[in-house]
């Protein structure tokens, strides 16, 4: 029995990784021996030319065949034993294709190495919402590809790509990815009506005192509270803010999600701004003025514009996005000299709402419920699963076979449209259940020993009453 733990003892399971991640127009290289011209971006780099080349090939087959069977969607992932590829056709004929490694239980047996490859662990629609998000994220950066190859054919594309993809594929960290990903939504801070009518008519007067302002985000936290951009641009700019920029920038003391928020307010006025994007030091004539830009709307009037973050103590963000012509240092003193005070001001009401809310929602103690709540119209996401997103990694708090289940009732939840509810049994004491209703999706984990189905449902029935009061859950 004892050698047998002591066997049990060295099982290492290793998570999914990236293998390659590689970008192909079929129609640049379509004659024999031209099949080079037809990859775009190939990571990892140093692969032989030759398997490049065999790679892009087997992916177009793939699609090429699914084809015969479904003309408008072809393939979407193909399952091997050691491996997932992920395929997506953002733009026409521009094919990305996502290879991941499945887990590893890696075991020894007479002292050498065995390993077992898990080949149902990874769920499609989280990894295929990934590669979407891949692309999204590029777009918001650099507009679409059409539009490099329209800039300068694909030297300018493939330069792009490059640039982007090499630091972008480092911060893919597949083994945390889950339900969220999915979603891609927003957590919004919620406001009591005075306070966001003061945010409201702050906006306007900003954006009338700065007549390059476009459109303007206001954050608080990681939680959004305005925003005048198009939906599907927040939302990836959101995720761009709050698991890249932001963090970056992050005091020692703000790093957890939960952490504390200092609520002392200066007597006097003065106010603590800084640029997040841009220049650094406002008192030194030279200092650089460069902001990142972004495209938003591009799928009817593509708009170019400069994204400025400005910063307030250790509270809200605002976002202003300005057109085409380059911000000044002239305009950023201007801005820091009208927002920043203002700013400082809000900030002390909004602190004030924050500590209102959390005394309602009493201690953090570990909850009974643990929940994740999306709403399909407004994006807003709501989840006590996830303690604290950080750059790396987002830590879920439960164990990864429970967010493989709600991953699965998702994936059954988008084949239908009708409103439904599943509960499902799972590890010893847990039960987890999905309900949805109205583009709205609800998923709870219960802990609780010896229950059985209808004590889980009346359970599910009362976190409804407390935590979602205003929203109406089809029964």
């Amino acid at each position: 029995l004892r050698m047998a733990a002591a066997a049990a003892g060295q099982e290492k399971q290793l998570a999914p990784t990236l293998l390659s991640f590689f970008i192909y127009n079929p129609k640049l290289g379509p004659k024999e021996g031209e099949e080079e011209k037809k990859i775009l971006f190939y990571h990892p780099n140093e692969v032989e030319k030759n398997e490049k080349i065999r790679n892009v090939g087997l992916c177009e087959a793939i699609v090429q065949f699914t084809r015969t069977f479904s003309p408008t969607k072809p393939a979407k992932s193909l399952h091997t034993q050691k491996n997932r590829q992920f395929f997506h056709e953002p733009e026409e004929n521009f094919w990305m294709v996502m290879v991941v490694r499945n887990p590893i239980i890696e075991k020894h047996k007479d002292g050498k190495p065995v390993y077992e490859y898990q080949e149902e662990e990874l769920l499609d629609k989280v990894y295929s919402s990934v590669l979407q998000q891949c692309y999204s994220m590029y777009k918001l950066f650099n507009g679409t590809f059409l539009k490099a190859m329209e800039d300068g054919g694909v030297k300018v594309l493939k330069e792009r790509l490059e640039k982007f993809f090499h630091r972008y594929l480092q911060t893919l960290h597949l083994q945390s990815c889950d339900l969220l990903d999915v979603f891609c939504g927003i957590s919004f801070f919620p406001l009591d009506k005075m306070t966001y009518l003061k945010i409201q008519s702050f906006i306007n007067r900003m954006e009338e005192s700065l007549n390059i302002v476009k459109y303007t985000a206001f954050l608080y936290n990681d939680q959004l509270i305005w925003s005048g951009l198009e939906q599907d641009d927040m939302r990836i700019l959101y995720k761009y803010l709050t698991t890249s920029l932001f963090p970056r920038h992050m005091e020692p003391e703000l790093a957890g999600r939960d952490s504390p928020i200092r609520a002392e307010m200066p007597g006097n006025l003065q106010h603590y701004g800084r640029f997040l994007t841009g220049p650094l030091n406002l008192n030194d004539p030279e200092t650089k003025c460069r902001f990142p830009k972004i495209f938003v709307n591009t799928d009817d009037t593509y708009e170019e514009l400069h994204l400025i973050v400005y910063k307030n103590l250790t509270s809200p963000f605002s976002l202003p996005d300005t057109a085409s012509i380059p911000p000044t240092l002239e305009f950023c003193r201007k801005l820091d000299s009208i927002v920043g005070p203002q700013l400082t001001v809000l900030a002390s009401d909004i602190c004030e709402q924050y500590n209102i809310n959390k005394r309602i929602s009493g201690a953090e103690k570990e909850p009974q419920f643990k929940f994740i709540y999306f709403n399909h119209m407004n994006l807003a996401e709501k989840s006590t699963i996830h303690m604290r997103k950080t750059p790396s990694v987002s830590l879920a708090s439960v164990h990864p076979d429970l967010m493989k289940i709600l991953g699965d009732i998702n994936s059954d939840f988008s084949r239908v449209d009708e409103d439904e509810e599943i509960i499902v049994k799972a590890m010893s004491d847990y039960w987890v259940v999905g309900k949805k209703s109205d583009q709205r999706e609800l998923y709870v984990i219960l802990n609780q020993k010896n229950v059985n189905l209808i004590e889980v449902n009346e359970e599910v029935k009362k976190l409804c009453a407390t935590q979602f009061n205003n929203i109406f859950f089809l029964d």
